[in-house]
């Protein structure tokens, strides 16, 4: 297994100099041993890697000549050279991350996290506007993957994410810089989420809300909770670190509201100021220890191999204004989400229900259901 691995660590590596021009077409590479010296393997384990490295078509070795990076590449119908390449370094990640004991579940759900993470900065602004739907609001595992899978969805369209919390999401859709926003904010007055904040931020308007799900929050600790904590009241002992959510984030809105109700002023919790974008990565930072708790989905928590105290279960709706209902891209994700497959897809996530997931409501303009 070692040496299968060391293949294609060096296989992989040469790949990479190619595609990202630091070995030009003609260029020689090194000797087997000068490989062998610098991977610390045998001859025979540099053969394989360049043997597998001729059947892409991507060396050449002659006698004489030594082993160089082909003139030119081979035309294909199959996928290209550069999707090809990805597929193999996937593999040579996915044969580490196995034999290191990981079970696929759990690799499935650190790429999704790491997604999510990339996803915070780029914003997926690369695909065409013409084949897009543009989501803005709440950061979501569910729509981590929906993003992922959404050619199946809806073929030929791309779901564009950009996660900026649950308020950021509807003002979005008031400014018309998205098509669709994720929602999960409750209304301290009428103990319900969403429909309120969707009347005084788009007044005037029908708005459809499509729940995706349940889920359950709550404060997010180090395995077996060493810290003991049970309650948002225990965040205010002496010696604790906390790690927040962002203003206008769905999880803020709900802390705020409850520490009102429980007379807790935000500066009596240390570590109030440091805030995350993502649940993802509150989850981060209590797992490399850097803080005793933070508040986030319990999904997250489950992700980086931390415990969860329950707090709240609270309902994530996609948000769509009437105008945009019948567009077709729309139409697939409402239809997606009341097939059976839906419910299945966000039940796997931990602390998710999809008891109610397709489930559409009606907002504005008398609330008509």
């Amino acid at each position: 297994m070692e040496d299968s691995y060391i293949y294609r660590q060096i296989a992989a590596a040469v790949q990479r100099q190619i595609l990202l021009g630091e070995l030009s077409p003609g260029d020689r590479l090194p000797s087997m041993r000068e490989m062998t010296a610098r991977w610390n393997c045998t001859i025979g384990t540099v053969q394989r890697a360049y043997q597998e490295l001729a059947r892409q078509g991507l060396i050449t070795s002659r006698a004489g000549q030594g082993t160089r990076v082909a003139d030119k590449f081979p035309q294909q119908d199959e996928p290209p050279l550069r999707r090809a390449a990805l597929i193999h370094r996937a593999e040579t990640f996915l044969l580490e991350v196995l034999t290191a004991g990981y079970n696929p579940a759990d690799v499935e759900d650190a790429v999704r996290q790491a997604l999510d993470r990339w996803r915070v900065v780029t914003q997926e602004a690369s695909a065409p506007p013409g084949q897009t739907l543009r989501f803005v609001g709440s950061h979501d595992l569910a729509v981590s993957w929906l993003a992922t899978h959404f050619g199946e969805i809806a073929p030929g369209y791309t779901l564009q994410v950009s996660f900026t919390g649950s308020l950021g999401g509807l003002i979005a859709l008031a400014e018309g810089k998205a098509d669709l926003a994720g929602c999960h904010l409750w209304d301290e007055e009428s103990d319900s989420y969403n429909a309120p904040f969707v009347r005084r931020l788009l007044p005037g308007r029908r708005v459809a809300l499509v729940t995706l799900a349940h889920r359950r929050i709550g404060l997010i600790v180090p395995r077996g909770n060493p810290s003991g904590l049970h309650s948002l009241t225990d965040l205010t002992r002496p010696g604790l670190h906390f790690v927040n959510r962002q203003p206008g984030s769905g999880t803020r809105v709900w802390l705020d509201a409850q520490l009102r109700r429980l007379g807790i002023a935000s500066r009596q919790i240390a570590g109030f100021s440091d805030e995350k974008m993502t649940h993802s990565e509150v989850a981060q930072v209590v797992a490399e220890g850097n803080a005793d708790a933070g508040l986030g989905l319990e999904a997250a928590a489950r992700t980086f191999g931390l415990d969860f105290v329950m707090l709240a279960q609270e309902r994530y709706d996609f948000v769509i204004p009437a105008d945009n209902v019948d567009a077709y891209a729309v139409q697939a994700l409402i239809h997606w989400l009341s097939q059976p497959q839906a419910g299945e897809a966000v039940a796997r996530l931990h602390g998710y229900d999809s008891s109610h997931t397709g489930q559409v409501l009606w907002a504005g303009e008398g609330d008509v259901q």
